[in-house]
């Protein structure tokens, strides 16, 4: 609902382009707006309405629930008997004694107008928890870890690719296929990757799902020990790790992909072994502006989108026509989120 005042201020900005020349539904869909609401909200006259719907008055179902009904609805839920069941279970106990008061819905609806509608019974209320948020301004600072299945020759055979990825930079910092999934064989994995990436022991996050692997005693104590901080998701959530995921998803729809399956262990990891080496140094990847992750990790991808902004500047002064508005966004972005709050996430906030 848009109040009155954002209502006056949006039609102003639309009736000044107007008179500058623009046309009607051009300026309305630089707000978002159509020409219907634009005239619906200036009504024949010009002078804006406010929003009608909050003082309309509404009439009362013919079968609504009488106030009688509705106070002996909340004074049965309020009884020792059913203080801690839920609509659910009350409706139908109710029903095999004979007696219809109203429906479920109706029953958490008087509930919650008289704020009742509370978790019931002894059980923990279930709750909403916050996904773990890291942020990463340079490689080496946050990894991201996780392990999918390859199909081997066989129907119901596979293979586990174990995957480390910096979240900076997407590059693939660490990886081995193996024919089972253990904690052991994690911890190899993260070792080797420290060793290649030079990290010694300097400050890192290794972020990863709640699989036994994750969180082995192998695995945690090789992660004390190179001075790491584990990370884990919310267990049951599938999207705490996005760009282990998303990594996975590229790899599984390349076009060289063998759907059938891979034949030995052996050909699985030279599969691999190429697929990373292209990944890391040829694919040029969406969320980093379109730049390769070796790029990214080594710094040479700010003289690239430097280079490509002065392009497009030049194509633009070469041919302002055909410009609408600025160039592309070439900037570089400098902290990539795990898990970042959502627009919808930051409403929510300022509503509570």
């Amino acid at each position: 609902m848009i109040s009155t005042q954002d209502r006056c201020d949006a039609v102003t900005l639309i009736d000044e382009a107007v008179k500058k020349g623009a046309r009607l539904f051009r300026a309305c869909a630089e707000l978002r707006l159509c020409t219907r609401t634009y005239r619906r909200w200036t009504g024949l006259n010009g002078e804006v309405k406010g929003d009608a719907r909050p003082a309309a008055i509404r009439p009362t179902p013919a079968n609504a629930l009488s106030e009688a009904e509705r106070q002996r609805l909340v004074a049965i839920a309020s009884q020792p008997e059913f203080a801690s069941l839920p609509p659910s279970q009350i409706v139908p106990t109710l029903a095999d004694r004979g007696e219809y008061l109203a429906s479920e819905s109706s029953f958490y609806r008087v509930l919650k107008a008289h704020n009742l509608q509370h978790h019931r019974g002894r059980a923990r209320a279930p709750s909403t928890s916050e996904p773990r948020r890291h942020s990463a301004r340079g490689p080496g600072q946050v990894w991201v870890w996780d392990i999918t299945w390859l199909p081997g020759p066989v129907a119901g055979t596979y293979y586990y690719l174990y995957l480390m990825l910096d979240l900076f930079s997407r590059k693939v910092v660490g990886w081995e296929v193996h024919d089972e999934e253990s904690a052991e064989h994690a911890s190899q994995v993260i070792r080797k990757a420290s060793l290649a990436e030079g990290r010694s022991l300097a400050p890192l996050v290794l972020h990863s799902d709640n699989g036994s692997p994750m969180k082995g005693a192998t695995m945690l104590t090789t992660l004390q020990k190179l001075g790491i901080a584990p990370s884990f998701s919310r267990p049951g959530v599938s999207d705490d790790n996005a760009q282990a995921e998303a990594f996975f998803r590229t790899l599984k729809y390349h076009p060289g992909y063998p759907g059938k399956g891979f034949k030995t262990l052996e050909a699985v990891r030279a599969w691999v072994l190429k697929f990373v080496r292209w990944y890391n140094t040829e694919h040029r990847h969406s969320a980093l502006k379109f730049v390769t992750p070796a790029q990214r990790h080594e710094g040479a991808d700010i003289a690239v989108l430097v280079a490509r902004k002065a392009l497009y500047e030049k194509a633009k002064a070469a041919n302002p026509g055909r410009w609408r508005g600025t160039t592309r966004n070439w900037d570089r972005p400098a902290t990539v989120w795990l898990n970042p709050v959502r627009q919808e996430d930051r409403k929510l906030k300022k509503a509570a």
